[in-house]
């Protein structure tokens, strides 16, 4: 009985795990601020301190008004969860900028050796085009 609830089990297929045939696992992953670990790491961050922000500022204006504590407790949990809210938008926001500042940087870069690449080979062809224009003697020098 137990063989057969492990069969059962084991039987289902995974949906993240990926076929070989499949087209989707040879790509490219793209960019994404949830596929760049800085990107990640600092968006987490972000919105640890805005919750933590807007609690502790919601907090403390509450209590300096003479609010009752329940009702102190449940303004600054919301507004904690405001400030997370808030500061995850922001966040992804900045970083989806810097994402693409740096997809052009490394566009620009991969560019300017690309059109160096092609200026020597362009040069080394005219001097192999003068040398044959020249009767096939090398240049004294």
């Amino acid at each position: 009985m137990a063989a057969k609830d492990a069969k059962k089990k084991g039987a289902k297929d995974d949906p993240k795990k990926k076929k070989k045939g499949d087209k989707a696992s040879e790509r490219v992953p793209p960019m994404s601020v949830r596929s760049n670990p800085r990107a990640r790491s600092s968006v987490r961050r972000a919105k640890g301190w805005g919750g933590l922000v807007g609690f502790l500022v919601a907090g403390y204006l509450s209590l300096s008004a003479g609010v009752p504590i329940t009702e102190v407790g449940l303004r600054a949990l919301g507004v904690g969860a405001a400030g997370y809210l808030v500061a995850w938008a922001c966040s992804v926001a900045v970083w989806r900028v810097l994402l693409v500042a740096e997809l052009r940087l490394v566009y620009d870069q991969l560019e300017g050796e690309r059109a160096e690449r092609t200026e020597r080979a362009n040069a080394a062809k005219a001097k192999s085009a003068a040398a044959a224009a020249a009767g096939g003697r090398p240049e004294a020098g």
